[in-house]
């Protein structure tokens, strides 16, 4: 870091510091041919302290057991998409560490989440990691048997459990809410209602972006050695990309990405792509910018004219391609949405343990879950999301490839090669995160106070959890 820079920084308020000398990611998008949307083009960030994160909460076992206790038991979960339980009877296992849920259609517009636990002994209603179609549940111990909505059917000698009154022994529920095409669930009963838990912000967002309207093609699962949070929190910023992810530098403007929260649940970036790191500025031409660009079907991209005319962006022919593409491979008409929408990355946390991303390009949920066994592992997911075809039936939910922990995520079937390799680059660095933080003589995490807005978002209300 050159002096004058670390003097400019020193002399702006805490959080005000931006990438010296380059546009920010709205004056990139204004330029863009297709006007992006209010919800693009908003900013909502505010300086939120520079202390350290403590240490402990991603090593000592301890505090993963108060987050079972106060965290997870208290928030709004993404569970399965609507399109696992289409059918009245289709059920999903949701697990999350040692509780179970069997989540279920019981009626057309009516979805309910029983603890997948009998109430005789105990026993599993259902296995973990299965879905399927059911009219009734019964346990494989002893034959006790729910109805679909969860009232006792039948307990097995009957006269032997005098003691047994029929109409409390329904199946204990979580609460359900449903929101664009998603299934949550809470074990809190006394929980703000889950519009009021994203706020009236991030509301307005998911409400333009249609997610009802795409379907799972691709789902992948694989334990990561390294704490659910440290998991998470290697995908909340771009700081990491130059280094991390060199190939993609060229054309990613990662110091220049927006960062964003919207009340203590809801925060976000936005990466914009086909334009050149900061980091790399006048290493490259526009051309090389676009000649080094492929996504998801290259073959697709490999027939596409990439020859520039003068003055053209590698960013607008990037976003003139990829429209062409999504369009013929969605048989959709995309002539509305946005330049920016198409191209550029959107990663949106819902908290505790979900992100979205509603672009084009990259149109995924993420999700991520504790290790019950190990505080020190996690599970890590991946659903691809396309928009489903305006000439056809919505296709049936991929299933999930679980990978084994020694898997690249190329390995996984439906997964794009390269951006395999890239979700191979994220997590190949937790290992080495989680054994520094139990290795070091430092007390805490220290972090950005802009590009590493997220990870502190996300910890201070962790924070607010685990006092309450």
């Amino acid at each position: 870091m050159s002096e004058q820079v670390l003097d400019n920084a020193q002399q702006l308020a805490p959080g005000e510091a931006r990438c010296p000398n380059e546009p920010s990611t709205q004056d990139i998008i204004a330029k863009d041919r297709v006007t992006a949307p209010d919800w693009v083009r908003s900013e909502s960030y505010r300086f939120l302290g520079d202390e350290d994160i403590p240490k402990g909460r991603y090593i000592d076992p301890e505090y993963a057991k108060k987050e079972y206790e106060k965290l997870w038991t208290r928030t709004w979960q993404f569970a399965c998409r609507e399109e696992h339980i289409p059918e009245v009877g289709d059920y999903y296992v949701y697990d999350l560490g040692r509780r179970s849920f069997i989540v279920t259609r019981v009626a057309e517009n009516e979805v309910k989440a029983y603890y997948n636990s009998c109430l005789h002994r105990g026993t599993k209603l259902r296995p973990s990691g299965t879905e399927g179609c059911a009219s009734e549940f019964t346990c494989p111990f002893h034959g006790w048997t729910w109805n679909l909505d969860g009232s006792l059917q039948k307990a097995t000698c009957h006269w032997d459990f005098p003691h047994v009154e029929a109409e409390k022994f329904n199946l204990p529920e979580a609460r359900v809410e449903l929101l664009a095409g998603f299934v949550f669930i809470n074990m809190d009963h006394d929980a703000l209602p889950l519009e009021e838990y994203f706020g009236p912000e991030f509301m307005s967002h998911i409400n333009s972006w249609g997610l009802e309207n795409r379907y799972i093609h691709c789902h992948v699962a694989k334990r990561i050695p390294a704490n659910w949070k440290l998991n998470m929190e290697a995908f909340m910023e771009a700081y990491h990309v130059i280094e991390t992810h060199p190939q993609v530098a060229v054309s990613n403007a990662d110091a220049n990405s927006q960062y964003d929260f919207y009340g203590d649940h809801v925060d976000r970036f936005i990466s914009p792509l086909g334009v050149i790191s900061p980091h790399l500025r006048g290493q490259y031409t526009e051309q090389d910018i676009l000649d080094q660009f492929t996504v998801g079907d290259s073959s697709v991209l490999a027939g596409a004219d990439r020859k520039l005319a003068e003055g053209e962006t590698a960013r607008q022919r990037m976003a003139d391609m990829l429209r062409d593409m999504f369009e013929k491979g969605t048989k959709a008409d995309l002539s509305g949405v946005s330049d920016s929408e198409l191209l550029d990355c959107f990663s949106y946390t819902i908290f505790p343990n979900t992100f979205m991303f509603p672009g084009i390009s990259l149109p995924m949920v993420y999700r991520f879950r504790p290790d019950p066994e190990d505080h020190r592992k996690s599970f890590y997911e991946v659903f691809f999301m396309r928009p489903v075809p305006k000439d056809g039936e919505r296709p049936e939910p991929a299933e999930c490839v679980w990978l084994e922990d020694h898997q690249s995520f190329t390995e996984a079937e439906g997964m794009d090669p390269g951006f395999g390799n890239i979700l191979d680059q994220d997590t190949e660095n937790l290992l080495a995160q989680q054994q520094g933080l139990e290795a070091t003589a430092k007390d805490g995490l220290t972090l950005g106070n802009y590009q590493e807005i997220r990870v502190r978002h996300f910890e201070q209300t962790i924070d607010k959890y685990m006092a309450d």
